[in-house]
């Protein structure tokens, strides 16, 4: 299963305490999950559709919980296309003679305007007036249209939606919450709010209380970051030690230059047993190098005196 479907997995299994929360969690993926359609006289049916069977449980339940009524639940095939996509489709349906209407009122979504009925866009503010009912309608939004990738491949948090004016409302109400931030962008006619930043989507995750994805997401980004760091070692070491033999085999150059020209036994002492310590030891560290003077030189000796060496080369 991928981390997406892991996550909505332990999502579904949270049972909201506060009727408040119920409330919320249920008009979020109704809003997002639900179609609605007229039944006859007037009256509404809903249509709540779902590729993940213990979303389709879950949201069964909550609405028996909250409402008191016994909904239907059918298995279809799913019109997915992709191979993350479910064969199946879970479809939770609520008639016109089960509360249909004052479940669509109580969520915010059927409101009245001068004495007409209307389906209302975006999210309906009287149902998040708390944080615990804000992080509750995420979590409803997230069951219905979210999605995220491996946090082993790369970092990418996604709801997936029609609307713009839900899309924008969704990250008004996201970035409402503290260090926070999410972006929308559109994607051929869908309306997407995204986040990348590994620490945004972790944080999204806790809110949501997808606790075991948040411990199992943080340590994938410790493995990973110790594995980052490695290679930097790694590379930073042979950079290193590229550097080192191109020095090394200047130095030698210039030692060889000088013995053709004047001689290496024309040296004074001390450049003289640097210029023999560098030919016999051509692959040896500077730090290595010193050691093996008389008496043992520190790094800054050695690069002294072979500077001097490659000064004296470059005049003659």
């Amino acid at each position: 299963m991928s981390f997406a479907s892991d996550t909505k997995n332990e999502l579904a299994h949270i049972e909201p305490e506060k009727k408040c929360c119920m409330l919320a969690e249920i008009a979020g993926f109704i809003r997002v999950a639900g179609s609605i359609g007229l039944a006859g006289f007037g009256k509404f049916k809903i249509r709540i559709t779902t590729e993940n069977p213990a979303v389709a449980r879950h949201y069964k339940k909550l609405i028996q919980d909250y409402f008191g009524i016994e909904t239907k639940l059918e298995i279809g095939e799913s019109h997915g296309v992709g191979k993350n996509h479910s064969k199946f489709s879970y479809i939770i349906n609520i008639d016109a003679d089960n509360l249909s209407e004052q479940i669509l009122r109580e969520c915010g979504i059927l409101l009245i305007k001068e004495g007409n009925n209307y389906i209302s866009d975006g999210i309906y503010a009287g149902i998040i007036r708390t944080k615990c009912c804000k992080k509750a309608y995420l979590r409803g939004v997230f069951l219905a249209a979210g999605t995220m990738s491996d946090p082993e491949k790369s970092y990418d948090l996604e709801f997936v939606l029609d609307s713009p004016t839900m899309a924008a409302d969704l990250k008004k109400m996201i970035n409402s919450f503290v260090d926070l931030n999410c972006k929308v962008v559109q994607r051929g006619k869908k309306h997407v709010v995204y986040m990348k930043k590994a620490d945004y989507i972790s944080d999204t995750l806790a809110i949501m209380g997808a606790s075991n994805q948040v411990f199992s997401m943080e340590e994938t980004r410790i493995k990973k970051e110790m594995v980052n760091s490695a290679k930097r070692m790694s590379n930073c070491d042979s950079a290193n030690m590229d550097r080192s033999i191109e020095a090394s085999m200047k130095q030698v150059e210039a030692i060889k230059k000088i013995d053709e020209i004047k001689g290496i036994d024309s040296l004074n002492d001390k450049l003289r047993e640097v210029a023999y310590l560098r030919l016999e030891h051509p692959d040896m560290s500077i730090a290595a190098l010193g050691e093996l003077c008389d008496p043992p030189l520190k790094k800054s000796g050695i690069n002294n005196r072979l500077r001097r060496l490659e000064e004296m080369a470059a005049k003659l």
